[in-house]
């Protein structure tokens, strides 16, 4: 089973992003599309902590690569980080990611829903 990594190991959003998603409170997550394989809904992920511990299993919802200009208000919230607007969304993954998202960048959206926790 792959795992699903939020940040960084070792650091504190890893924590805050693991917690949230334990708590019920972060239902979705976003990358950049890159050449890793878009998840099929169904398919379930090994949630990894701050120290690449076994948190729990995910199970992917809804995956699919949207243009930035797709995220709306309602997946921004449910990234669980508590943006409250879709600029907000944009600006905390431009600084993640270390690079601006255009609105043509291509996004890998992701719901999940918590199956396991550890």
């Amino acid at each position: 089973m792959r795992s699903l990594d939020l940040g960084y190991p070792r650091t504190e959003l890893r924590r805050e992003l693991v917690a949230a998603v334990l708590a019920g409170a972060k239902t979705a997550t976003a990358g950049l599309a890159d050449d890793e394989p878009v998840p099929a809904a169904g398919e379930r992920f090994v949630l990894n902590g701050y120290d690449d511990e076994r948190c729990g299993v995910v199970e992917v919802v809804e995956a699919r690569v949207v243009p930035a200009r797709e995220i709306d208000e309602r997946f921004a919230r449910d990234e669980g980080e508590g943006f409250e607007t879709v600029d907000d969304w944009r600006e905390a993954h431009e600084r993640f990611f270390e690079q601006p998202i255009e609105p043509d960048t291509p996004i890998v959206a992701i719901r999940f829903r918590l199956v396991e926790s550890a």
